[in-house]
This record gives structure tokens, sequence and C-alpha cells, in this order.
């Protein structure tokens, strides 16, 4: 059976297209749902095994990246995203689906009081360029990729950090998925992405969709590399 995944974006968004062709690459059925349709309830989110929140600029970023959706998933349909989650299902957020998701206090638990965000890059200016990562082969996220793989970002406000206690459980816990390899926004432990205590939801400021074909990668013509980010939603719609 095909799985369903739904793109959930807002006005700014802006990655919910190539997001929606990788997961459709990768072997889903994909769907574009503004989040007014789910606020309204003209859409189900149980209808759905795989949740996706794309990269862009949310309202405008205008309460900060990623708060105003954020406060849709905490108050408008909490207990719909709250059951999608508890059932197991995939949630992942990128980029400013990350935001999304950590201001909606989903790490390190659903429904813990935020202790965790992502707040501006050291340098104090966007970022837009290709980065090394080091990822947890041992989540089923990254299962079968290089332990070292590539992955293009592009934030403003890409800096993980939180609370001394929080930040330390997320060491102690390995719930670090991804770390960069050189640090480019001042990030707590270098880490790139995280993943909730049950496993299931990811967020992850580096971009995948933005790398499901050779020519994406800015080397290719110089030596072969693995695309490593249609290899990320190949396992979201496999472990779906």
């Amino acid at each position: 059976m095909v799985k369903k995944a739904i793109v959930i974006k807002a006005p700014g968004t802006n990655n919910d297209f190539e997001t929606a062709r990788a997961l459709e690459m990768a072997g889903a059925q994909a769907s574009i749902v503004h989040i007014n349709r789910i606020a309204a309830g003209q859409t189900r989110l149980d209808d759905f095994s795989i949740m996706v929140i794309p990269g862009g600029f949310s309202y405008g970023d205008e309460l900060g990246a990623g708060k105003m959706f954020s406060l849709f998933l905490k108050h408008r349909f909490r207990e719909e995203f709250e059951k999608f989650i508890k059932k197991g299902k995939l949630v992942a957020g990128i980029c400013n689906g990350f935001q999304v998701l950590v201001k909606a206090n989903v790490f390190p638990e659903l429904c813990s009081p935020q202790s965790l965000t992502l707040t501006s890059n050291d340098c104090g200016t966007f970022i837009c360029r290709w980065v090394e990562l080091e990822v947890d082969t041992g989540k089923f996220w990254f299962k079968g990729l290089d332990c070292r793989i590539s992955l293009p970002i592009a934030h403003a406000e890409g800096k993980f950090t939180g609370t001394g206690e929080t930040l330390d459980d997320i060491s102690e816990c390995g719930l670090a998925a991804l770390t960069y390899i050189e640090n480019p926004n001042g990030s707590y432990k270098n880490i790139a992405g995280i993943v909730n205590r049950q496993g299931n939801v990811l967020g992850m400021m580096p971009h995948p969709e933005r790398y499901v074909f050779s020519y994406q990668y800015p080397g290719f013509f110089r030596r072969p590399e693995e695309i490593w980010g249609i290899k990320i939603y190949r396992n979201i719609v496999k472990n779906a």
C-alpha cells in the first residue's frame, strides 16, 4: 500500500514543492496542504502516516522563526497533532520546520515546557552553503547512509541551544541525530538535528530535499557522491 504523506505549508513556506517531490520520488503519495485547511477541519492528519513541515519563512518570522506556525500546532489542532505523534507516525521538520517543532515543545518529549530553541547564528548573518555532517546511522532516518555526508543549509536562525539540563539530556539520551563537522552557526555541541525520545520525530536544519539529484551536488563533476537527500526520504517512507 502506498504511504500517504502530508506536507504542511503556511504563508512564507517556500520548500513545500521540493519536499513533496522528494517524498514522491521515495515512493509516497504526497499532498501539500495549507495549515488553514487543517485548522478548519477540512483535512485530517489521521489520514496520513507521514507529516513533513518544510523550510521557508513561515509568517515572515515576524514573531521569531517558526513561532507563529508553532502556535497553530499547540492551540488550533493540538489534540490531533499530539495523537499523530503518540501513534508512532513519522514527523519531520526541516529548517523552518525544525524551528516550528522546537517551539511547539515537541523535543525532547511531547508537551514538555519549551527548554530548547533555534536562535540567530553567531555570525549574525544568513548562511546559505553546503556543509559536512556526521549522522547517527543507528537511527532509521539515516540507515544505510555513510557516517559522513554533505547537505545544504540556508538559515539565519540555526543556532541550537537551550537550558543546560535539557541540553545535557539531549546528549545523554543520544537524541542528537546529526552534527556539523565544522559548526557554521554556534550550535551546542555542533548539533544540526535531533529526534524525540520516541524516535519518530526528526528536526534538522540541513535540507535533504535539495539533494535528490546527482547534479545538485556542487562537486559532482569532480567525484561521484551518494545522493544522500533522497536516501533520507526513502528511509522515511520505508519506516512509515
